[in-house]
């Protein structure tokens, strides 16, 4: 992949420095090694990223770094990957999930109606949270699994094409070369 489009997605330091979330890592965030951008600092942060954004949790930015900096990959990519799951892709996301492991346990789906409030959480999340939580397992493993291979492939191809270009422009420079010596 290239440096440069990652790069320009990337937050910059100085937004994750003023995060008050991240707040509680210190100066630990902005080790070097948590900002390369090699094949295995960005293959292994989709995996964090991607895994942690479907933690059912709150506070999914502050679990990734956390598994980031222990891990010692790219923390920006990690952080910034957890907002796959934000307000608008939550519903559907989590309903997925809870299907898949309704579907894994083998149970009925259950008809619910969600509400943001104590009530709710204390009598309906007691019929959702099994399923719920085993699907989210199962499909955040999947997902950071299939995250992870598509870019060390992705990262592979991208190298294997550079050279390709580079032996095809030297073979290019010997012939304009042999061109302007035949032609003298």
């Amino acid at each position: 992949m290239p440096k440069k489009i990652i790069k320009r997605y990337l937050p910059s330091e100085e937004t994750l420095k003023n995060s008050k979330s991240l707040g509680v890592f210190g100066r630990t965030i902005f080790a070097s090694d948590l900002w390369h951008l090699n094949k295995r600092s960005v293959s292994s942060a989709f995996s964090v990223g991607l895994f942690c954004a479907l933690i059912p949790v709150p506070f999914q930015m502050v679990i990734a770094a956390s598994i980031a900096l222990l891990m010692r990959v790219n923390l920006p990519i990690s952080v910034a990957l957890v907002w796959l799951t934000n307000p608008i892709t939550i519903p559907p996301v989590f309903y997925f999930a809870y299907l898949v492991g309704t579907w894994t346990l083998g149970t009925p789906v259950n008809e619910f109606q969600f509400e943001l409030s104590i009530d709710w959480l204390k009598d309906g999340f007691l019929l959702i949270w099994q399923p719920l939580l085993l699907g989210c397992f199962i499909c955040a493993t999947v997902l950071s699994i299939l995250g992870n291979i598509t870019v060390r492939i992705l990262w592979r191809l991208h190298i294997v094409r550079n050279w390709q270009n580079r032996k095809l422009k030297r073979i290019n420079r010997k012939l304009t070369q042999i061109n302007q010596s035949n032609n003298e």
